[in-house]
């Protein structure tokens, strides 16, 4: 089933010294234009409540959880995906993420009403959930770092691009279309990826015996799940407060994080963890997380409220809408590649710093936006925000992960899967959280609701400016270089990393 000669998921990094070999590359190829179809799905529904309130007869509390459940499940999903991967060839866990996914997509275009439908997006996830570890994972185990930086730059189009292209991508499809076509058009290339992956894929990584330990599975899905329920009903609470069960989700989620962290420091001494959290024992990678997380929040904030602001307060269209957002989505996948040549050859700090400042400047530019502020404002801090994002995610994921040594990389993948369902959600809910209020606010004051709803996202992008400032200095602690040896690397692939807190 594999060959001994490939570099295992936990033995040392012997692909660290050599280039892809061909099957190499079209293996990850093929992960990156399956991931990209899967990723794709967590964004292209948003544009469509409209229609399914409409052709289902639900009213729009109810709508929302086709996207909803969507980051939820991946939420609770990614953060079991660092032990599927190191159970399971790689092969395997691709035909598991496919298979789901199709699925899914399936169900999906099928269903008769919503109850089915949340069933299939719910199903789509899970599989979406596992793809993204999976191609993180496989690129590292098979690039040397000093060509890593290239690789890695496509994996930004499928994190960056394929979310700012799902409301384009939608918006064109339902002005000619059946909102079931979303799933009818993407299941041919979902199932002719599960084909050629079944016929083609080779097995990169060496699968390990691992025990599932039941409890962190349970904690974890009630700590992440939670996390992301409460954190999305802030964000679509209505004017009149938010719901005890928000906090409740909230609470819970809390809890059962701090529960699931004791649970794995415990049990990676004895390499037994669901998610390792010696990942966290690298700087580098600790720093680029939490400048990740930021830049999600920035993200996911501004795609969900220019939108709003299109819509309601300049009147556009939602074909309008998702063409305007397009060229900053362009922007970033025509960007990617070049970032990774320039992280081969400089490293992260001579991009991460200025993609921080623009990004930073782009925010700011957004607390320009008024009733009467032309489109062109909105196109322009747009593409400026896509043009920052474009310069730090590849820095981002490429030192993350190449802190790591290799037996971590599937734990890692996980980790950063995980930040960036947890991070968007948390984004929009402080975002639209800010709007609803102060719209709420100058709407009682007698402000027109095109008036209320301008100061409103005013005032969400002033806060939201503040957040982004805090990525700046925090990605001068990102130095990680090209082909540096990754932190607790040893050339004893079975001597296990030193447990976080072991010094406390």
């Amino acid at each position: 089933m594999t060959d001994p000669a490939l570099p295992t998921a936990s033995g040392p990094d012997t692909a660290d010294t050599s280039s892809m070999s061909p099957r190499d590359r079209r293996a990850v190829a093929l992960l990156l234009v399956s991931a990209f179809v899967v990723i794709l799905n967590e964004t292209i529904m948003g544009v469509a409540l409209p229609r399914l309130m409409t052709d289902l007869a639900i009213p729009a509390s109810t709508a929302q959880w086709v996207t909803a459940a969507f980051m939820l499940t991946m939420a609770v999903v990614i953060p079991v995906t660092g032990f599927v991967i190191q159970r399971l060839p790689t092969r395997t866990t691709f035909l598991v993420a496919m298979g789901l996914f199709s699925a899914g997509t399936l169900v999906s275009a099928l269903a008769p009403g919503f109850p089915v439908l949340l069933v299939g997006r719910v199903v789509q996830a899970s599989g979406t959930a596992i793809m993204m570890p999976l191609l993180m994972t496989t690129v590292m185990t098979v690039t040397s770092p000093s060509n890593r930086g290239r690789t890695m730059g496509m994996i930004s189009v499928v994190i960056s691009v394929a979310p700012a292209l799902g409301p384009t991508i939608s918006g064109l499809i339902l002005s000619v279309l059946d909102w079931r076509w979303l799933f009818g058009l993407v299941l041919p290339i979902a199932v002719g990826a599960l084909a050629l992956g079944a016929a083609r894929l080779p097995n990169l990584t060496e699968p390990r015996t691992a025990r599932v330990d039941v409890l962190s599975v349970v904690l974890s899905a009630f700590a992440f799940g939670g996390l992301v329920y409460g954190l999305s009903g802030i964000g679509e609470a209505a004017e009149g407060g938010i719901h005890v069960t928000t906090w409740v989700s909230l609470a819970v989620g809390v809890v059962s994080l701090g529960l699931f962290v004791l649970r794995q420091l415990l049990l990676q001494r004895i390499d037994d963890a669901l998610l390792d959290l010696r990942t966290f024992s690298s700087p580098v990678f600790s720093a680029a997380i939490v400048v990740m997380a930021l830049s999600m929040m920035a993200m996911f904030g501004t795609l969900v409220l220019l939108p709003i602001y299109a819509q309601t307060v300049l009147g556009l269209e939602t074909l309008g809408t998702g063409l305007l957002l397009l060229p900053g989505g362009l922007l970033m996948g025509l960007m990617a590649p070049t970032v990774g040549r320039l992280f081969d050859r400089f490293g992260p700090r001579p991009l991460l710093l200025p993609g921080s400042a623009v990004v930073s400047v782009a925010v700011w530019g957004m607390t320009l936006l008024r009733a009467d502020s032309p489109v062109w404002l909105l196109l322009g801090t747009h593409v400026v925000l896509s043009g920052g994002l474009a310069l730090m995610f590849t820095p981002l994921f490429t030192s993350a992960l190449g802190s790591l040594p290799s037996r971590l990389y599937s734990h890692g993948s996980a980790v950063v899967g995980t930040v960036q369902q947890v991070a968007g959600a948390a984004g929009t809910a402080v975002f639209v959280t800010v709007m609803t209020a102060q719209a709420t606010t100058l709407g009682a004051g007698g402000a027109s609701p095109v008036a209320a709803t301008a100061g409103g996202v005013h005032s969400a992008f002033v806060v939201g400016a503040i957040v982004s400032l805090l990525a700046i200095p925090a990605s001068l602690a990102v130095r990680a270089r090209p082909g540096a040896e990754p932190v607790g690397h040893d050339t004893d692939s079975d001597r296990p990393a030193e447990p976080v807190g072991a010094h406390l």
